[in-house]
């Protein structure tokens, strides 16, 4: 009986806490990623953040891919959060349109780069779009699912400088390579092992 009751109770513990950045995002970040989170949120230290986000978000696209015909946009896949203060990094993903790109415009705080289809990266979020053929998407080797991922900021007070853009968007790559892998994506989706920083012209 007793014997039983420790199998139970330890089939019932919870999982233990990760506390570090190469922890977090379903273990998703690059040794490159994980330091620019720890830059960004000026912490080694991060909050459970439980597992199963990649998987789920990458359903959730499949099924927008079947049912969407616009813009989408899924509950975050992974958190990022000190153990102490309010500062917390979102990491969503969701389909576009072409429309939804942003082309020629420059948004204050936004800054675009030559990643992906397109990217933008700022102090307070940053974007990543893609195009995906896979085999869980039906019919997207005629017309590739656009996928945009966005890491977003709930409150930030970092600069406006090249290095933090660089790390807001190192992070979302590593997260969006991980989406890619997840989904099937024909060639990474068109992105390579690590970001490779190209600032366009604004």
């Amino acid at each position: 009986m007793c014997l039983l009751a420790v199998a139970c109770g330890a089939a019932q513990e919870p999982e233990p806490e990760r506390v570090t950045a190469e922890r977090q995002c379903d273990d998703a970040l690059s040794p490159g990623a994980a330091r620019a989170l720890e830059m960004v949120l000026k912490t080694k230290r991060f909050e459970h953040d439980p597992r199963g986000g990649l998987e789920r978000g990458a359903n959730e696209l499949v099924r927008d891919y079947e049912t969407a015909r616009g813009l989408t946009l899924n509950p975050p896949v992974c958190r990022a959060n000190p153990p102490t203060g309010t500062e917390r990094v979102d990491l969503r993903f969701g389909l576009y349109v072409d429309d939804d790109l942003f082309g020629d415009v420059h948004p204050r705080g936004l800054h675009p780069y030559d990643m992906g289809v397109e990217a933008q990266s700022g102090p307070k979020k940053a974007y990543l779009f893609v195009r995906c053929v896979s085999p869980r998407l039906e019919g997207s080797d005629k017309r590739p699912a656009r996928i945009r991922g966005t890491l977003v900021f709930n409150d930030s007070e970092l600069p406006d400088t090249v290095p933090v853009r660089e790390a807001n968007l190192t992070v979302l790559h590593s997260v969006t390579l991980a989406m890619a892998r997840e989904l099937g994506c024909e060639d990474d989706a068109g992105l390579d092992e690590e970001p490779v920083f190209e600032a366009l012209p604004e």
